[in-house]
């Protein structure tokens, strides 16, 4: 087990393993809840074991009293527009209760503190526009928005009609 020790003598990171896929599955639940999106959460166990087992993504637990308190799901990407890699944020909670200890600063500054260490660039991660607490935290630790572009999404249903085009 990979425990990382933070200068809060009480909270540790753990690197999280495919083992813990219905723990991140139950933090993504608390998210989607938090952000009144909980119907949107459809990933499984297995989705999520397959994500990690085939390292397409990372998870870390912040543990506070020996308790896991919250998560961060992340994966690396990179930018042909700048030439840069990053790590993107998927998923970022902390427990309502354990919020206000500096446990979410930890957390961003570990997964910075990695980034660095693989070369990357940037951070990235968002944030619904409606989330004033996130924004402001996020703000107040030098985070900025990108406003200047709207993200757009094929899901599987648009994904087969178009992909079709390209059939024989």
């Amino acid at each position: 087990m990979d425990i990382i020790q933070t200068r809060n003598s009480q909270f540790t990171l753990r690197r999280g393993t495919a083992d813990d896929a219905a723990l991140v599955v139950a933090y993504m639940r608390k998210l989607g809840d938090y952000q009144k999106m909980l119907d949107k959460i459809t990933a499984t166990e297995a989705d999520i074991r397959r994500l990690l087992s085939e390292k397409k993504g990372e998870v870390i637990f912040g543990e506070y009293a020996g308790a896991t308190v919250g998560f961060i799901y992340f994966y690396q990407n990179s930018s042909a527009f700048t030439g840069q890699t990053g790590l993107y944020i998927d998923g970022f909670f902390v427990d309502q209760q354990e919020q206000s200890k500096g446990l979410g600063k930890i957390m961003l500054a570990y997964i910075s503190k990695l980034a660095l260490e693989r070369s990357c660039q940037r951070l990235e991660w968002g944030c619904l526009d409606w989330n004033e607490p996130a924004i402001d935290f996020y703000r107040n630790l030098g985070a900025y928005s990108v406003d200047e572009m709207t993200i757009y999404r094929f899901g599987p249903q648009q994904l087969e009609q178009h992909a079709s085009f390209f059939s024989n």
